[in-house]
């Protein structure tokens, strides 16, 4: 066998272990050694090979920014800012139509600013804003689904996991990705707060018809309290976010400040004990160690497509077939969220990006703005049957058996249409993800 067609039967058993239910990092590895033997004929060479892939993977110092920004969403999490979030987001909304869903989508979108987990965000918030909802007028289905859609938020706004994961990949600068999401994570939140208001005015069954009497019941916070509430959130988000912009804080330095503030904030306000600190730390390393296994798995997997000769086939492909720039990235799109229905989105990603990496440098494209609609349409896939990895965590963290799965899904639904909306306005406009940078 040529190296070529070495390197599309490694592809071919990597997708077949991830169907069969193999996690995905081991599938990567073992279709990336078993690759690199056949073409070089060696497994000591391959085992060489790959053991320096995933040396210089972990070695990199722009890789601290995974624990510490993981580190950061947890104490978050532990210290109770989700909850003062959706206080304050809720007291903003209170006087419009579908108030309450607006304020869930907003405090989304502040806790995303300080987490950058949509799986922390889904979780949060299943148990502060369903049940609030629920006890407000509003449908099962819409408030498992505003939930659903607004976590999202956490893989766009910076910042993101599966943003660093996405420079770790390509190379690219992490300070920019993070500045590139802005526009386009406010702008997602902005859209799904305009929907649920008009989805209140025509489409209230959905929604909840009693929801603007039970609404004038919600209890209004005193301005001390709002501030109390809100300024340690919009200190460590200023902190973050402000000093990476500023160009005070690299991305690491800023995910240290953000874990030393999150730590005092905690301390100060007495929410952070030291066994909640210990759990923290435990989680942390756990989760760490996850994204620690996808990214060495990724690297050697783009080892063996490199010596395989695959990508640059790929890219004569593209080029021969002549379906233009707009081919090549409207099928990247539409593959991106079919594999969302079966995969979870680091696995996309990890078997994706690689592949297409140097047909992108080849036509010239913008990595930085490509990394956005690659979040964006992964983000989709997030929503969607039958895996929707948020719908999951949702699922997981109720208390209401009465709630099906195929409620969530469908409460779902018209975020992810308003997903698809927001991704086709990047890839029309790509200068709503560069024009910060």
């Amino acid at each position: 066998m040529t190296p070529f067609e070495i390197g599309l039967t490694s592809f071919g058993g990597m997708v077949l272990m991830v169907y069969l239910g193999f996690w995905v990092p081991f599938a990567l590895m073992c279709s990336s050694f078993v690759g690199v033997w056949a073409i070089k004929g060696s497994p000591i060479l391959a085992g060489k090979l790959l053991a320096l892939a995933a040396s210089e993977t972990i070695s990199s110092y722009f890789f601290g920014v995974v624990p510490l920004f993981v580190l950061m969403g947890y104490l978050v999490s532990v210290t109770g800012m989700g909850s003062d979030a959706f206080d304050v987001a809720n007291h903003l909304f209170r006087r419009m139509k579908g108030g309450l869903g607006i304020g869930t989508v907003g405090a989304n979108a502040i806790f995303a600013a300080i987490t950058g987990i949509s799986i922390a965000s889904a979780a949060v918030f299943t148990r502060i804003a369903v049940p609030e909802m629920i006890k407000h007028g509003y449908t099962k289905r819409f408030s498992v689904g505003v939930v659903a859609g607004s976590s999202v938020l956490g893989m766009l706004i910076p910042p993101s996991l599966l943003l660093i994961l996405y420079c770790l990949l390509t190379e690219q600068s992490v300070g920019d990705l993070f500045i590139a999401g802005i526009i386009p994570g406010l702008l997602l939140a902005i859209v799904f707060a305009t929907g649920i208001f008009l989805m209140a005015i025509f489409w209230p069954n959905f929604i909840g018809k009693d929801i603007d009497s039970e609404s004038a019941k919600l209890a209004t916070i005193a301005p001390s309290e709002l501030l109390a509430k809100g300024m340690p959130i919009f200190i460590l988000i200023s902190m973050v976010i402000g000093g990476i912009y500023g160009g005070f804080f690299t991305p690491i330095e800023a995910g240290a400040v953000g874990c030393a503030g999150a730590i005092l904030i905690g301390v100060f306000r007495k929410k952070l004990t030291i066994k909640d600190f210990w759990q923290v730390l435990g989680d942390t390393g756990l989760i760490t160690a996850a994204i620690s296994f996808l990214i060495i798995a990724a690297q050697m997997y783009s080892r063996m497509l490199a010596l395989s000769g695959v990508p640059a086939e790929f890219g004569n492909f593209v080029v021969n077939f002549d379906i233009g720039y707009w081919g090549v990235i409207l099928t990247y799109v539409a593959l991106v969220i079919l594999m969302g229905t079966i995969l979870d989105s680091s696995s996309i990603m990890l078997i994706l990006v690689p592949l297409m990496l140097p047909v992108l440098v080849s036509m010239n494209v913008d990595l930085v703005w490509f990394g956005i609609v690659t979040i964006i349409a992964v983000e989709i896939g997030l929503l969607t049957p039958p895996l929707g990895i948020s719908v999951f965590v949702i699922k997981s963290a109720l208390d209401d058996p009465s709630i099906t799965l195929g409620d969530i899904f469908i409460g779902a639904a018209p975020f992810a249409l308003m997903m698809l909306l927001v991704l086709a306005l990047v890839l029309v406009f790509p200068f709503l993800a560069t024009i910060l940078i």
